[in-house]
């Protein structure tokens, strides 16, 4: 914002105030030997400048540059500071402009905060963040999202403090939000599952590829068992099925159909957690172990792999077994991935379903 430089023994001191409040800067003014009031009264957009004369040097902003921010980027509280105005020393009064953080629209009437644009320096964020969230009030927005990224970790205790709440962390970022509107938030919650897969691969010897792992209960030691882990971010559950098994054994697979799932709630930090059972077809025979969690793979007899004790005596293992074997004799159809765009949204996506041929569920359709 441009200063002006008056060395006339009268000047104006202006102070911004907000409609419906005033805040009068009493210890400023004690700094000026004499302060007499022109009362001059001009509204820009919903705030008022108040026009004091006032004997000292100093420097003021401009009203022609107050009316070309706008009402949108002039704060509704204006910081002075006052240095050096002791002894008749020269007296400097300087306006910090505060603006509304860079941020757009989301469809449900809230505020996505720009984090590239967030300042710095918390004292600015503190004083920025406050403005703005009184700016969106009086705009009537709903849900606010402020993403901060790690290297901005000292503001999370500036946004905490203004009312933000914790909703999701990444790596490389937290995300806090803010409801406006009385009565319960209406945003959603953060992510409340996790996505497993576990691979079925059967050969042609009616051998199934097994492992077992290093880390386990217990009760699970010595227990062969098909290859699982989670799927990943942005990543489809065959393709998830899939790479796993490669990273446990080695063996390349082929995906053929989602054969069943297991929902169960609260496992890890108390998420809820869906695990899809795939069926693969081997492409590779040779097994190479190299994956830290892994203790050995082979492959081993389906009859052998059933009669398991630790499976034999768990309900849940020996339905999920017998739908796999059902699957293998043909007795059984599970869930094909077809690629698909909706006009709704635009984006490809994978809807998994049952076919009527069963001769067709070998493989992706487009």
């Amino acid at each position: 914002m441009e200063l002006s430089s008056f060395s006339s023994t009268s000047a104006c001191i202006s102070e911004i105030v907000n409609a419906g409040r005033t805040r009068i800067y009493s210890s400023l003014l004690s700094n000026f030997s004499s302060v007499r009031f022109s009362r001059q009264l001009n509204c820009f957009g919903g705030l008022f400048l108040r026009n004091y004369e006032a004997l000292n040097n100093i420097y003021m902003t401009h009203r022609d540059v107050i009316s070309l921010v706008g009402r949108d980027n002039l704060a509704a509280e204006t910081s002075f500071h006052h240095m050096n105005g002791i002894n008749g020393s020269t007296s400097s009064l300087v306006y910090r402009n505060l603006k509304v953080l860079d941020a757009f629209d989301d469809v449900y009437e809230g505020i996505v905060v720009d984090s590239d644009g967030l300042p710095d320096d918390p004292t600015n964020f503190a004083a920025i963040l406050r403005f703005s969230l009184s700016h969106w009030k009086k705009m009537g927005k709903k849900g606010i999202w402020l993403k901060l990224p790690i290297e901005k970790s000292e503001l999370v205790p500036i946004a905490i403090k203004e009312g933000f709440g914790y909703h999701h962390a990444e790596p490389g970022y937290v995300m806090l939000t803010y409801w406006i509107p009385e009565g319960p938030c209406m945003l959603p919650f953060n992510a409340s599952h996790h996505v497993g897969v576990g691979g079925f691969v059967i050969n042609h010897r009616n051998e199934v590829l097994v492992v077992q792992e290093k880390y386990c209960a217990p009760a699970n030691r010595g227990l062969w068992k098909i290859p699982t882990g989670f799927v990943l971010q942005s990543e489809e559950i065959y393709a998830g099925a899939v790479r796993e098994v490669k990273e446990e054994t080695g063996i390349c697979t082929e995906f053929i159909e989602v054969i069943a799932f297991r929902h169960a709630h609260k496992v890890a930090f108390e998420k809820s957690d869906l695990f899809f059972i795939c069926m693969l077809r081997p492409l590779s025979v040779e097994i190479i172990v190299d994956d830290p969690e892994i203790e050995a793979a082979k492959w081993m007899p389906l009859v052998e792999f059933v009669e398991q004790p630790l499976l034999q005596e768990d309900s849940m293992f020996k339905k999920i077994i017998n739908i796999c074997i059902a699957c293998v004799e043909k007795r059984y159809g599970g869930l094909c991935a077809h690629n698909m765009v909706s006009k709704l949204d635009g984006k490809s996506s994978s809807l998994y379903h049952n076919v009527i041929n069963i001769e067709d569920i070998n493989c992706i359709s487009n």
